[in-house]
């Protein structure tokens, strides 16, 4: 048990390390709709470490990605609180063809993330569009963003 949550500890810091990594590239990578921040991200599942993919039944592999999309909502003393939603997506390519997305929720102590593995398309941007539902009540939200994978062989 002690093990699986210093695995999960893991990935949530690679994860979050990973988004800050590509922010400082990509600038910060969020959407802010009232008072909800909806943080996305997509990297190589190669850069998960073989411990953590194990402990969170990922695949690690050179042609494999991760999307990773949490909702936070900012509370009236400037912090945020996360947010149970649902995701639904698809990623492409230029060619057109589809790829749905299947997103599993996993809570991390005060950490909610969803999580959805897709197929690397060597060299080649990718279209991600999502519909986040962050309230039952209201509309899913669009997040749509396009990122291009290199393939380290």
């Amino acid at each position: 048990m002690l093990r699986r949550l210093m695995m999960s500890a893991a990935l949530i810091g690679m994860l979050f390390a990973t988004t800050f990594a590509t922010t400082a590239a990509y600038a910060e990578q969020f959407v802010s709709v009232g008072d909800y921040e909806i943080h996305y991200s997509a990297v190589n599942s190669s850069f998960l470490t073989p411990e953590v993919a194990q402990a969170n039944n990922l695949q690690r592999s050179a042609n494999r990605g991760l999307v990773n999309v949490s909702v936070r909502e900012r509370q009236k003393d400037g912090s945020t609180q996360p947010v149970n939603a649902s995701v639904q997506g698809h990623v492409s390519g230029l060619t057109g063809a589809q790829e749905s997305l299947s997103f599993r929720t996993v809570h991390d102590g005060d950490a909610t993330y969803h999580l959805a593995p897709f197929t690397l398309r060597e060299d080649e941007s990718m279209r991600f569009e999502l519909s986040v539902r962050y309230d039952r009540n209201a509309a899913p939200e669009p997040v749509n963003f396009i990122q291009r994978f290199y393939i380290d062989r």
